[in-house]
């Protein structure tokens, strides 16, 4: 079987999943920064990464078009950008 294979409802809940572990992570990294956990900032960092990972392969899962998300990628950026030089 292939991931492909999933129904959607599925795929999007593992995707759901992953962003919520993703968001925890990056949480627990912050608090690893502050010196708020024993958890070590290294580890905390890998954790991460380990997260982004597993969000990253849950959303080629849901197989978006890459140009459509290149595009609204960068929109979204401009956006951050003009917002923080405004600031």
């Amino acid at each position: 079987m292939k991931i492909s294979d999933l129904p959607l409802q599925t795929r999007l809940i593992q995707f759901a999943e992953e962003c919520a572990e993703a968001s925890q992570a990056a949480l627990k990294l912050v608090r690893a920064i502050d010196g708020d956990t024993p958890v070590p900032e290294h580890r905390a960092a890998v954790h991460l990464l380990e997260e982004i990972a597993d969000v990253y392969v849950t959303a080629l899962a849901l197989e978006p078009d890459p140009m459509t998300i290149e595009a609204i990628a960068r929109q979204k950026t401009n956006r951050w950008e003009r917002r923080l030089n405004e600031s």
